[in-house]
């Protein structure tokens, strides 16, 4: 099995529109699919690559263009400083976990193994889903399933889980599923502890303030004309992907400048977004939610 099967591959690069002397970032290394395709097209430009994800290590690119920096993407400016690679050409973030993520059972990502409950994408991070599930308020659960996981079953999920804790603490997904599995609906179980797992990966991680400060940090460091590539697979980064690169900000309003004229930084290209063929989400299921939108610095 590949380490990870890049969703919208083609449309992605085409967005980026690689210059054989450019500089570019890709801020989801993963399994190097993106990457790969842009070497394709670089002939004396550069790319650096970053990843939060220890094992990516594995998939190192053997060449003298690349540089692959160990890190969260949220520390993007600090590291094209220390590089001097500013200013960029080209960013491309792929913000879904990887397979490779998906098939460690051992990673706590996946619905399908009863595996110890962790959820880190960096494990030198010491905030795991089973201590957020043993340490965390009552009312912190709530916030954390309500707002990440969306589920209106936020508070009777949360107050599930303390009952449950109190008796026996919360190891694996199999404890998890026993202490909320009556808030799960006929036939759609799946979905439900889908939910729960991307609100846990979600504050575990840190995942939305460091998604914001990689679209601010973008947006500083790309030149003028430089293209911003972004697809998202949930509602949550999709709205904050969609209102920065409309209007500027997270908010969705666009700042106007003394005169009243209205300044965003950058150009919408998408319209609308991208989203995968059909013949491409029959090949890999995981293709189904993603988004792709792309902007220009102006």
């Amino acid at each position: 099995m590949s380490y990870h099967e890049t969703v919208l591959l083609n449309e992605s690069i085409q967005g980026l529109d690689v210059r054989p002397g450019g500089i570019y970032v890709d801020v989801t290394f993963g399994g190097g699919g993106h990457s790969i395709e842009i070497l394709k097209t670089l002939e004396n430009g550069r790319l650096i690559a970053f990843d939060q994800d220890e094992d990516v290590g594995t998939n190192l690119i053997n060449d003298d263009r690349f540089t692959l920096v160990n890190a969260n993407f949220r520390f993007l400016k600090n590291f094209l400083m220390f590089y001097k690679a500013l200013p960029v050409d080209g960013i491309i973030a792929d913000l879904g976990i990887s397979s490779h993520q998906i098939d460690n059972a051992e990673r706590g990502f996946s619905i399908r193994f009863d595996a110890e409950l962790d959820l880190r994408m960096d494990r030198k991070n010491n905030l795991s889903a089973r201590r957020v599930l043993a340490e965390y308020s009552e009312e912190d659960l709530r916030k954390v399933f309500f707002e990440f996981g969306e589920l209106k079953q936020a508070y009777k999920i949360a107050k599930a889980i303390a009952t449950k804790r109190e008796v026996k603490e919360i190891v694996t997904l199999e404890d998890l599923k026993n202490a909320i599995g009556q808030y799960a609906e006929r036939g759609k179980e799946n979905k439900f502890y889908a939910k729960v797992l991307q609100a846990l990966r979600i504050e575990i991680n840190d995942e939305i303030n460091a998604l914001k400060e990689l679209l601010l940090h973008s947006i500083d460091v790309l030149r003028t004309g430089g293209k911003l590539v972004v697809i998202s697979y949930h509602s949550l980064e999709d709205r904050l992907v969609k209102n920065i690169m409309k209007t500027g900000s997270f908010e969705g309003t666009i700042e106007k400048d003394f005169f009243g004229n209205e300044k965003p930084p950058l150009k919408m290209i998408t319209r609308q977004p991208i989203v995968p063929s059909p013949q491409e989400i029959e090949r890999n299921k995981r293709a189904r939610s993603a988004k792709l939108r792309i902007a220009e610095k102006v």
